[in-house]
């Protein structure tokens, strides 16, 4: 079944059906990105420069941000899974005498942005199928916007996003529906004709609070029973979006 097409998206004015999906924004981390592949190496390497080789420090370190340095793995509520940088600065600041805030976060999104990023699924591919079955695509992550946009320039998929937000980009941060909402003013999109997918509750309460539709998947840290409660749906990942898209009503007339 053919996804919608562009014509007639405008606000989702011209859309029968509050089923008719004109939009979908993406998480980024856990989402379009594997979290634990690309994010885990990624933290035991700053935590390590962090501590400067001192043990308790790195200790102290990864129990602020929910990291487990023995198995490289993240506990299930850290932090780092759905915070900003300037919460996750803030909860390691404790343990950093000498840093200021600010100057966390500079080294944090400067190494951010040079993360290899692990597709979940082959991302050009699918992005190209969603858009020319004529659905608008954003991009919001409580990350910064400057990695944001060089995680999608390193996976050669920044052409295929009509909008992109982090949390340093004035709309605000997840939970709170203002990244999407900005989405859905920047595009004419109606937010009921749009679909947030993300891994986390983070992203799931932000679509509802922003009159969304909300789709989980689980290639971040949640499980199927943390996210069902909160979405329409969950996927094994986003590569099964365009079949979950096909269940739906479209366009009429």
């Amino acid at each position: 079944m053919p996804l919608p097409g562009r014509a007639g998206i405008l606000r989702g004015t011209n859309w029968r059906g509050a089923g008719v999906i004109a939009a979908i924004v993406f998480d980024k981390d856990g989402t379009l990105f594997d979290f634990e592949a690309t994010w885990a190496l990624w933290t035991a390497g700053l935590l390590a420069e962090l501590s400067d080789g001192e043990a308790a420090v790195a200790a102290q370190l990864a129990e602020a941000v929910g990291f487990d340095l023995l198995s490289c793995s993240f506990h299930a509520h850290s932090p780092v899974i759905a915070a900003t940088p300037v919460e996750i600065a803030a909860a390691m600041l404790p343990h950093l005498p000498g840093w200021s805030a600010d100057a966390l976060v500079d080294r944090m999104n400067a190494r951010a942005a040079d993360a290899r990023q692990a597709e979940v699924v082959p991302l050009r591919p699918l992005l190209e199928q969603l858009r020319a079955g004529g659905l608008l695509l954003g991009l919001v992550t409580n990350d910064g916007e400057v990695p944001a946009r060089a995680h999608l320039s390193a996976a050669g998929i920044t052409d295929l996003f009509d909008f992109v937000a982090g949390s340093d980009s004035g709309h605000g941060a997840k939970p709170a529906p203002g990244q999407l909402l900005a989405f859905a003013r920047a595009t004419g999109v109606a937010p009921g004709a749009t679909v947030m997918v993300g891994d986390s509750l983070h992203d799931l309460h932000a679509g509802r609070a922003a009159g969304m539709r909300a789709v989980g998947v689980l290639t971040g840290l949640a499980a199927q029973r943390d996210l069902a409660p909160h979405a329409d749906a969950v996927l094994p990942d986003i590569g099964a979006l365009p079949g979950w898209l096909a269940t739906l009503p479209q366009r009429q007339g």
